[in-house]
């Protein structure tokens, strides 16, 4: 990333409207909320850059960011496809099936966990309880979640994706 890392005007405003819920000297409670914004914004993953700049906004250390940013799988460290298939990988999850539904996915678009298609449209990361235990297995794409997966429902997700016709927001 080449050029000058800096909110659009209409984002900083909602990222400043966001800091200002928090007493002074206690904005890098803004930090996760800001995080959010800040991968949208940036092509969907925080680069080096970006975290420094969100520091910088925070007015708290880069290490700072990076803890949080490196912590949470919601955050993505390095480019991902346009589809970001989150599949649990938890308890529930697994005595339900995960396990097959990761390695169905693995096989199907032929990558591993953490890799993209060389297409750039799917991304694979098993993730920690994503709390629909009951729902089992289950994978959240953009901010749903797909339920009680099969192998068949995991090919039609995909055929959907590729159709353009799954919604991520």
């Amino acid at each position: 990333m080449s050029e000058t890392i800096a909110f659009q005007p209409e984002t900083l405003k909602q990222v400043q409207k966001i800091i200002a819920r928090y007493p002074e000297g206690k904005q890098k409670s803004a930090l996760i909320p800001v995080l959010h914004i800040a991968q949208k914004e940036f092509g969907g993953w925080l680069a080096v850059p970006v975290m420094d700049y969100v520091a910088e906004i925070l007015s708290i250390k880069p290490i700072e960011v990076y803890e949080v940013a490196t912590f949470y799988t919601m955050f993505n460290m390095k480019p991902v496809g346009k589809y970001v298939l989150e599949v649990c990988q938890t308890g529930p999850c697994m005595v339900n099936g995960s396990d097959g539904i990761i390695q169905h996915i693995r096989e199907t678009l032929n990558i591993k966990n953490g890799e993209t298609t060389a297409d750039g449209l799917f991304t694979l990361k098993t993730v920690e309880c994503l709390g629909a235990c009951g729902y089992a297995p289950m994978m959240q794409l953009g901010k749903f979640y797909h339920e009680h997966l099969t192998n068949e429902k995991v090919d039609e997700i995909l055929q959907l994706c590729r159709q353009g016709a799954i919604a991520l927001d």
